[in-house]
């Protein structure tokens, strides 16, 4: 029972291993926030850093988003602030569209659950190297915004 339970132990862990050496070399960052409730106030902007080693390179930017399915628009409008040139923070409005106008949702659905890996910016060059900050808020007009349950940011080098 014991060299059982040694198998399926060590059989878990090289698992584990395995499937977190698979991510991808080019990802720098991919990771989401749970949004608490599901309800997403303005004042909780999502913060999340990004260590950048290689300044030269290009890099893709998406906004990882879930929701459930009784989320009531087919979009959402977002606003993230971004580092820039000279220690300033880029601010962008942008808006992504979730559903399709017949209604039916765009994201990957697994329950009642819909994700997205929303592109934001392409071929996006970093100041320098070093950590920045990225904030996501939500920027519709419900406060608090119902139903979404994560977001996140997944920052990779271009190709």
């Amino acid at each position: 029972m014991i060299l059982r339970r040694s198998i399926i132990f060590s059989v878990i862990i090289f698992s584990c291993i395995w499937l977190s050496s698979c991510q991808d070399a080019n990802t720098v960052v991919d990771t989401n926030q749970t949004i608490n409730n599901r309800n997403w106030s303005y004042i909780n902007k999502v913060r999340i850093p990004v260590t950048i080693e290689d300044a030269t390179a290009d890099y893709n930017i998406f906004i990882n988003l879930r929701h459930t399915g009784d989320y009531k628009y087919s979009n959402i409008f977002l606003r993230v602030h971004l580092p820039g040139a000279g220690g300033k923070v880029i601010s962008e409005r942008i808006e992504f569209k979730l559903a399709y106008p017949d209604g039916q949702w765009l994201g990957k659905g697994s329950g009642n659950m819909y994700s997205y890996q929303l592109p934001f910016k392409g071929n996006y060059k970093f100041p320098g190297k070093g950590k920045f900050l990225f904030e996501i808020e939500q920027n519709m007009r419900d406060n608090p915004l119902k139903e979404i349950t994560d977001v996140g940011l997944r920052v990779e080098k271009s190709n």
